[in-house]
């Protein structure tokens, strides 16, 4: 059973490899592909992912933690009120 698992897990990788090896513009692509997510990543994380407790104390971010979670706890139990 695991000679078969390993036969085919060989050979799947020897297709991928053999297919990497014989593509012509499909470098190029796989080249701009991995360009773009490395820059899309970039700039969500500069622009929409800042780090929020970057430069506190470790008092200052379990304070902010707590009072996030007790922000979001009251506005869950506001919404079920309303209801």
């Amino acid at each position: 059973m695991m000679k078969a698992i390993s036969n085919f897990i060989a050979a799947a990788a020897d297709l991928y490899i053999d297919g990497f090896r014989k593509m012509t513009w499909g470098r190029q692509l796989w080249w701009l592909i991995l360009l773009k997510v490395i820059i899309l990543f970039l700039v969500l994380r500069l622009f929409f992912f800042r780090p929020v407790l970057a430069g506190k104390t470790e008092g200052q971010k379990s304070e902010f933690v707590g009072q996030q979670l007790i922000e979001k706890a009251e506005n869950r139990t506001d919404e079920n009120t309303e209801n």
